[in-house]
């Protein structure tokens, strides 16, 4: 049986799309992403959404996943600007299935260096200081932590054209695409690290049937 998994960078989700996957049984996750819960700092982020509140968003998502029986996870990406923060209260009370915490990564040529598509260098904090992010939330059973470490191979990403990203050296080298030599060819130029992608628990259940979730 097939799963399926929604990554979702903002919370402009409108009726019309909750509506689209709320008709069907093929969604099991839904994950949305909220680096902060407080509003100043969204904004400094870059995670504001005019008018309307981020925090707010958040809730109602997360309310209709639950009515439409979507496993629900947030993912957070800690920075200079929420490093300090205390989440825990809004995280217990939205109960994810899971909350990927992320250390801020600098990818050259996306997020560093003269051709990134966007400048995140001023984002970066130490090992120690999210160390300290995660000793602040130890308490909450469905924290995910990565640090640089754990993410920068552990994950097999494709590009529009097929072809894996090899994200050693810092930046994203392409593979030749798959669909002219094959996956098992391709795949041997991802730099894909098995081990740190199953110390990271990035083999997990994540069927929501499986889950037994209580709705």
């Amino acid at each position: 049986m097939a799963y399926a998994a929604v990554l979702c960078q903002n919370l402009r989700m409108d009726r019309r799309q909750k509506k689209s996957f709320s008709n069907r049984n093929y969604l099991d996750i839904l994950a949305i992403s909220c680096d902060s819960f407080d509003e100043e700092t969204n904004q400094l982020i870059g995670r504001a959404q005019g008018r309307k509140s981020h925090i707010e968003n958040l809730y109602k998502i997360c309310s209709w996943c639950q009515q439409y029986k979507v496993a629900f996870k947030i993912n957070s990406v800690i920075n200079t600007f929420n490093v300090h923060e205390d989440m825990t209260e809004h995280i217990n009370q939205l109960n994810p299935v899971r909350w990927k915490v992320f250390q801020c990564l600098l990818i050259d040529g996306e997020n560093a260096g003269e051709a990134a598509l966007r400048e995140a260098e001023r984002f970066v904090i130490e090992e120690q200081q999210f160390q300290e992010f995660l000793d602040r939330h130890s308490g909450v059973p469905c924290l995910v932590p990565e640090s640089n470490e754990k993410m920068r191979n552990s994950y097999l990403i494709l590009d529009e054209y097929m072809r894996f990203l090899d994200c050693r050296e810092g930046r994203k080298d392409p593979s030749r695409s798959i669909l002219d030599v094959g996956v098992k060819e391709a795949i041997l130029f991802s730099g894909f690290d098995e081990k740190m992608f199953l110390k990271r628990g990035g083999k997990y259940v994540w069927s929501k049937a499986d889950m037994k979730l209580e709705w």
